[in-house]
């Protein structure tokens, strides 16, 4: 069994796509504080930039749309994760603060964690979409070993 964390002012950085990897994630990180009253959590979701093709004059009001579909998706699943961690600590003053950035997902993951000066930054195994290469793949392979700080990477019960 996983012993956990015992840091005092522990800062964890969450990275989430919203998938049920990412909910594990949060989930499996939660189950790991001991003392959620020196914990703090950022989680973040980036997703990638929208540009309009210029070959088509429709595609600035395409890419606007998209952009703000992506933007919409990442604050549903920053929200939920949150509301998850606190479901986990109803009655502890955790911190918990949302984020919601674009660009290259390991970039900003990597650059948010180093700006916060995270403790550890916590993936999931596997993700859908832009995070579809999160087999322990080329996003989750670059968090590991450019980090500077550890890395939790959580793999979904039953794998």
């Amino acid at each position: 069994m996983m012993q956990g964390w015992r840091l005092q002012n522990m800062k964890i950085l969450i990275a989430t796509d919203g998938s049920e990897f990412s909910r594990e994630a949060v989930e499996k990180t939660c189950q790991t504080i001991v003392t959620p009253e020196d914990t703090e959590i950022k989680i973040v979701c980036v997703y990638p930039p929208v540009l309009p093709l210029d070959a088509f004059p429709q595609s600035v009001e395409y890419a606007e749309a998209l952009e703000k579909k992506e933007r919409a998706d990442a604050e549903n699943y920053v929200e939920s994760a949150a509301a998850l961690v606190k479901e986990y600590f109803p009655d502890s003053p955790v911190k918990v603060e949302t984020e919601i950035k674009t660009g290259a997902p390991d970039q900003v993951i990597l650059e948010t964690a180093k700006a916060w000066k995270a403790n550890v930054i916590v993936v999931g195994s596997h993700g859908r979409g832009f995070w579809g290469r999160l087999t322990l793949g080329s996003v989750s392979d670059s968090i590991i070993h450019h980090a500077p700080c550890s890395v939790f990477v959580v793999r979904k019960t039953g794998e």
